[in-house]
């Protein structure tokens, strides 16, 4: 018998719902991203979407050797893992300042740098810095589109990048500059859009230039826009979405040739009426802040999600008939990355056969400090 790439042979005792993540696939996905980029010193992966040590590791594996992340969980995991240059995308506030002092303490062998926005953030790290005696390298989060975080590149930008940069106990890295908003399917669109944003930023490092500040490096874009910004000089960039995959991203962007990697388990638990069935992947087994559908089938056609609440998946069919209570179902979830910390770990298999497990290690916001 010849089974499809996502089957598991013998599944009996796989407990549903779970999330499957393919190794080799993932691999392959390295490769591509790494072929895309042109240079893969270029590359500064983020990890939000996994979180998993051993997807960490394969990427180090294949020569890449600095990353981003979202919490300070996932700094840690990264420096656990032996990486060398660690950026925490997220400006720090509150207690997280104090939490990130003492990765840079607990951690020596690891580089550790964070984003910016705010003078007063700045005015803290900068106590912060000369308190524990380290020099903290920081990077200026640019709002060039996004309004998400970030200080428009306009005055104020430049004024803020002056007062890191005049610190004793501060270096002024660069720019950080993400570009979620950029969702153009055609590829032309897209680097259209990305270019104009852009544009705003290269205006910015000019003026910066101008006044004899030194500009390292600039982090720029996403999944969507990397394959854009790595053409750029003195850019690194981000995928992360491009680890696993998913169905939102590979139904948007057909020149992304990423394969999916991660792959939901359920079993069909109900047939409530002769056009309805039910399956075990509810809200707490994969990502639901989109609209329907929530996930794409593959193994199940002619279906229809119309419902779902923790621990339901409603489906409507032709006719329920067709299936029987137990049946399995294989399935991407729309967006991956907020389905992953639902689990405490993943499934890996390779040749249809389960091998394993990788832990989330941090799914969770804190793992020791």
């Amino acid at each position: 018998m010849r089974y499809k790439w996502f089957e598991i042979i013998s599944p009996e005792k796989v407990i549903s719902p779970s999330l499957l993540v393919f190794p080799s696939r993932v691999e392959e996905n390295i490769k591509t991203m790494i072929k895309i980029s042109g240079d893969i010193k270029k590359l500064r992966p983020h990890i939000k979407t996994y979180k998993i040590k051993e997807i960490i590791q394969l990427q180090i594996d294949h020569g890449i050797n600095k990353f981003k992340c979202a919490t300070i969980a996932e700094a840690e995991l990264l420096a656990m893992s032996r990486v060398k240059d660690i950026l925490l995308a997220i400006q720090p506030v509150g207690t997280n300042i104090d939490r990130f002092f003492n990765l840079i303490k607990k951690y020596p062998e690891s580089k550790f740098s964070t984003i910016v926005d705010s003078e007063g953030i700045i005015d803290q790290i900068d106590r912060n810095a000369s308190k524990n005696k380290v020099i903290t390298p920081l990077f200026l989060d640019i709002n060039n589109g996004m309004n998400r975080t970030g200080v428009l590149p306009d005055e104020k930008a430049i004024d803020l990048y002056v007062k890191i940069s005049e610190s004793k106990n501060l270096i002024a890295n660069g720019l950080h500059v993400y570009d979620g908003h950029i969702r153009e399917s055609n590829f032309n669109l897209r680097k259209r859009e990305c270019d104009k944003d852009f544009n705003k930023v290269e205006k910015l490092i000019k003026n910066l230039k101008n006044l004899n500040l030194d500009i390292k490096t600039v982090i720029a874009g996403g999944t969507p826009t990397f394959p854009i910004h790595s053409k750029r000089k003195n850019i690194e960039v981000s995928p992360g979405t491009s680890l696993l995959w998913d169905e939102r991203y590979g139904s948007m962007f057909k020149d992304l040739k990423f394969l999916p990697a991660a792959v939901l388990f359920g079993r069909l638990i109900s047939k409530p009426k002769n056009n309805l069935i039910c399956f075990n992947l509810g809200h707490k087994s994969v990502a639901a802040e989109m609209n329907f559908p929530r996930l794409k089938f593959l193994n199940y056609s002619e279906t229809n999600q119309i419902g779902q609440s923790e621990e339901h998946l409603v489906v409507e069919c032709l006719d329920s008939s067709k299936y029987n209570i137990g049946d399995i179902c294989y399935a991407i979830p729309q967006h991956v990355c907020p389905t992953v910390p639902k689990y405490n770990d993943v499934i890996t298999v390779e040749n249809n056969k389960v091998k394993g497990n990788w832990k989330v290690i941090a799914r969770d916001y804190k793992i020791n400090i």
